[in-house]
């Protein structure tokens, strides 16, 4: 690689680390000017970073990010709090996430003629997951209800890994998946099954063995940090050896590994000055939660930078040269999938959970397509399928204006559906957003 490209990307990271803060209440959102810079150092620009040069760099960076994202995402979700039927996450994910690829399926076949009925389904896949990172003013202002929040953060953590078997089968049919050596059943068993049992296990052992040493104080905190780094690492890399998805396996090691390390957390009493508003289970289930955040710290912050610095690489290497070549074709579908693809499914799984209009509005447009989807499109161009031109052209254009539509936007209506929420929340104290948050 250039080494003035090593030296750019190092500046840009450093100096919107600088002013970050700065930005966060701002319409200029992290993601927004990273992939600015990434098309000013690029072809379109200074020319520092080639796409086939730098081709390899660009997809290790990109998978060690979506898998430390995939890991500690996973990780961080309570799993039985998603069991309760009203929850306004598994309504997105068991309804809306299957209606959003259905519907991205029918409209790329509406759209974009030329292309297979298993490149369509790719395409409709891999633009589906969402990433809140992209429109992270959105789910951190505290004038939005928790239960908003709370229902965003978890539907972006977790599905892109619940997209990913579908990926996989699709992406085989369509005559990928190890240059099209894999049928969809090898593909079935060898990604969801096996790659699936080897993350549970490498999740377990990971966590029992941190919780091991904790308890006898044999591991320095420090350590017990890079233990936790080394989880997702030796799942995806099992997983590769046998020909499995590196994603899936880090994606159930997080959940296996999150689930272990609560429930071997020691009981926990609240302090003596807040007995009367914490109950027991309410302490012991925070300190669990603390504990898991603290041991996934480093692997979480790592994650931020490497995702950082693909959304660089994504403007420098991906994007420039989609722009290039695209066509109308592209960003018609590209403003589908983030409105019509993404709100209509929305507005279906929403029915009968008695939430305002404003408020499936407000969930509906904040589906940003971020680093899961980079990735996704950059393995099916990889795979050389016929129209692989065209699908990650449409995918590069989607991404793109989801990064400064959604950026653009999050500071801006986070502000007024807090100022609607107040206001509703006055005339009628018993709103359904103001319902529980796990």
């Amino acid at each position: 690689m250039n080494p003035w490209a090593v030296i750019a990307a190092g500046a840009v990271v450093a100096g919107y680390a600088a002013v970050s803060r700065r930005l966060a209440a701002t319409a200029v959102s992290g993601p927004m000017v990273l992939v600015t810079c990434g098309l000013a150092i690029g072809p379109l620009g200074l020319d520092l970073i080639d796409r086939a040069q730098d081709a390899e760099v660009t997809r290790t960076l990109l998978e060690s990010a979506l898998t430390l994202v995939l890991f500690t995402g996973a990780a961080s979700v309570r799993l039985p709090d998603l069991r309760r039927e009203s929850s306004l996450p598994v309504r997105l994910l068991a309804v809306g996430l299957p209606l959003t690829m259905l519907l991205g399926w029918l409209v790329a076949w509406a759209v974009l003629p030329g292309l297979s009925v298993w490149e369509l389904a790719v395409v409709g896949i891999v633009l589906a997951p969402t990433d809140a990172a992209l429109g992270q003013q959105a789910v951190a202002d505290r004038r939005v209800p928790a239960l908003v929040r709370h229902g965003l953060n978890v539907e972006s953590g977790l599905n892109d890994g619940i997209v990913l078997p579908f990926f996989v089968l699709a992406l085989a049919a369509a005559g990928g998946g190890h240059g099209g050596r894999q049928g969809p059943l090898a593909a079935f068993l060898l990604a969801l099954v096996a790659s699936s049992a080897i993350g549970l296990a490498a999740g377990w052992l990971g966590a029992r063995v941190l919780r091991w040493s904790a308890a006898r104080g044999w591991s320095a905190t420090g350590w017990r940090q890079i233990l936790v780094l080394a989880v997702p690492i030796m799942a995806y890399a099992l997983c590769v050896v046998i020909d499995g998805s590196g994603f899936i396996g880090a994606w159930t090691a997080g959940l296996a590994f999150g689930a272990v390390l609560r429930a071997g957390t020691p009981d926990a009493r609240p302090p003596a000055d807040e007995a009367t508003t914490a109950t027991a289970d309410e302490a012991t289930t925070a300190t669990a939660d603390d504990d898991l955040r603290r041991n996934i710290a480093f692997s979480d912050r790592l994650g931020e930078l490497l995702a950082a610095l693909s959304f660089l690489f994504f403007g420098a290497v991906i994007l420039g040269p989609a722009l290039e070549h695209a066509d109308w074709r592209m960003p018609l579908y590209a403003v589908l999938s983030l409105t019509v693809i993404r709100m209509l499914p929305v507005a279906v799984s929403l029915i009968g959970s008695g939430l305002r209009t404003p408020t499936v509005s407000y969930i509906g447009w904040f589906g940003p397509r971020g680093l899961a989807s980079l990735v996704f499109g950059l393995i099916a161009f990889e795979e050389h399928l016929p129209g692989t031109e065209l699908l990650s052209g449409v995918v590069a254009v989607t991404v793109a204006l989801s990064v400064y539509a959604h950026g653009a936007s999050a500071a801006f209506l986070g502000a007024r559906y807090g100022s609607w929420y107040a206001n509703a929340l006055d005339r009628a104290p018993e709103l359904r957003e103001k319902g529980p948050v796990p």
